[in-house]
């Protein structure tokens, strides 16, 4: 697949400036650029490569100014860091163009499909399951009875979907996902024994979501648990059953968020934050990486540590955590001169 600057510029509605026939067949990053490939420069930073970089085109910002002469052809774009993202987008599509039912793949006869559809080898379609049109299953998917897939999803190899899930149109559910598996849910009995309370909810997923390898979203107990329009979660994440996750939040590796607790929109969750079950996280909360969360927190909140705190309040009492052995040494020494002195002044 080869491009010329003109395409790229013209599908970026960008303006260029060099030669614009120059072809370009990959991808590079401008430090390490070849002959035919397009790089970007977004981060200042970066700047001091694009006047050696071996990329045949570099897309950048209109208020780039050079200060010496460059080989590259420029294409001048609004914001380059989202054009060539938008540009990722375009060669990702040209390259994952996967269509037709593969051999060795089940689909039950209840089944219904839209147009375009890809099944891959060894993937297992339940009963009454829907598909929308250009929907992937790639091999060895399991997508359980009564499922609902939207239009334009991809559901990579080893994702498992447990019956009645809802997953929306436009979505991307990496390998190893587990969607709609059993949540944590037992009631003590006599003798140290937990009776299984059985999970007869759902997970719905909205619209534009994308799921990390190996990350778990449990089903709910009662009703549904619940992913939001655009939510983007990253490898590694355990949602508990009838968590809900607000618009447009992002969610870094490790986190585990336990039952029922509610999160707003437009939250920003570090790697390896813990969230205990049952609490409200506003709209717009940021929780930095190795946070527990015990408590609800309000909208617009910014917290670190475990347990969290204020982050301006972390910080501050951080200067104290890294001092503290010095300063244990100090108050034993006071501790000694404040008994020393005491010897002195006392009437024998």
């Amino acid at each position: 697949m080869e491009f010329t600057a003109k395409q790229i510029a013209d599908f970026l509605k960008g303006d260029i400036e060099g030669n614009p026939d120059v072809k370009v067949n990959n991808v590079t990053k401008i430090e390490e650029g070849k002959s035919e490939t397009i790089s970007f420069l977004a981060n200042p930073k970066y700047a001091k490569y694009i006047y050696n970089t071996k990329s045949s085109i570099v897309l950048v910002n209109k208020d780039f100014q050079a200060e010496k002469n460059i080989n590259a052809t420029l294409i001048r774009v609004d914001n380059a860091y989202q054009s060539f993202a938008s540009l990722l987008d375009l060669y990702v599509q040209q390259i994952e163009v996967k269509k037709g039912i593969e051999k060795f793949s089940f689909i039950d006869e209840t089944a219904k499909s839209g147009k375009d559809i890809y099944v891959g080898a060894f993937a297992y379609i339940g009963k009454n399951v829907k598909l929308g049109d250009n929907v992937k299953i790639y091999p060895h998917t399991y997508i359980g009875d009564n499922v609902v897939i939207g239009n334009n999803t991809t559901i990579y190899s080893g994702v498992n979907i447990y019956r009645d899930c809802k997953i929306g149109a436009h979505c991307t559910i990496h390998s190893g996902a587990i969607i709609g598996a059993d949540g944590f849910g037992f009631a003590p009995k006599a003798h140290d024994d937990y009776k299984k309370i059985q999970q007869i909810g759902n997970v719905i997923i909205e619209d534009s979501v994308e799921i990390g390898s190996n990350t778990t979203i449990d089903r709910a107990t009662m009703g549904s648990t619940i992913i939001k329009h655009g939510v983007k979660l990253d490898n590694l994440i355990q949602i508990g059953h009838n968590v809900i996750i607000g618009q447009h939040t992002v969610m870094a590796a490790q986190t585990g968020i336990s039952g029922s607790t509610k999160i707003g929109k437009d939250c920003m969750i570090g790697g390896q934050v813990g969230m205990a079950g049952h609490l409200t996280i506003g709209n717009e909360v940021k929780i930095g990486a190795q946070t527990g969360i015990g408590s609800s927190i309000k909208d617009g909140e910014i917290l670190l540590g475990s347990p969290a705190i204020n982050i301006r309040d972390y910080q501050r009492s951080y200067i104290f955590f890294k001092r503290l052995p010095q300063m244990n040494n100090k108050i034993n020494e006071l501790e000694k001169e404040i008994a020393e002195l005491k010897e002195k002044i006392t009437p024998a």
